[in-house]
């Protein structure tokens, strides 16, 4: 399994950009306020970034040799999935909160202070769960077994 690459990473982030813009940008041509999240918003990735390291600890520990037991597959699969979805969440929202701020501050009136701060703190935290879930998502990389080269000679 390749991990998450940065294209994707950059796909679902300029993706999440040119969502929050236009969901500004819709909001204000139909004379609505502007989209702010609410402070749950970051709360919640900040909880699935621990959650992230969380489940895959144990899983590096096995597999560094500093647990006892055999390191479970399926664990790391699952572990791993949960990275890399939270890896893609994590760029959206960072992408979806940079595409709003972005609004703001292109508009000639001054934005509340509030909202400016709540968006910037989503930003940060989904940054950070992007890192989160790529290091978690490296915790659980599975080393290589001789069957998984095709090309090898057999002895």
């Amino acid at each position: 399994m390749k991990r998450t690459g940065a294209a994707a990473l950059a796909i679902a982030g300029g993706a999440g950009l040119v969502a929050g813009f236009g969901t500004d940008q819709i909001l204000t041509w139909v004379r609505q306020p502007t989209f702010t999240p609410a402070w749950s918003l970051p709360i919640v990735l900040g909880l699935l970034a621990l959650a992230c390291l969380y489940f895959a600890w144990p899983v590096r520990q096995q597999l560094k040799g500093k647990k006892p037991g055999s390191v479970d597959a399926i664990r790391a699969f699952r572990t791993v999935t949960l990275a890399r979805s939270a890896s893609l969440v994590g760029a959206v929202s960072a992408g979806f909160g940079l595409g709003l701020l972005l609004f703001l501050l292109t508009r000639p009136v001054q934005p509340p202070v509030g909202s400016v701060t709540v968006i910037g703190v989503t930003i940060g935290v989904a940054v950070v769960l992007v890192v989160a879930a790529l290091l978690a998502e490296s915790f659980c990389a599975l080393p290589k077994d001789d069957d998984d080269n095709p090309h090898a000679t057999e002895s």
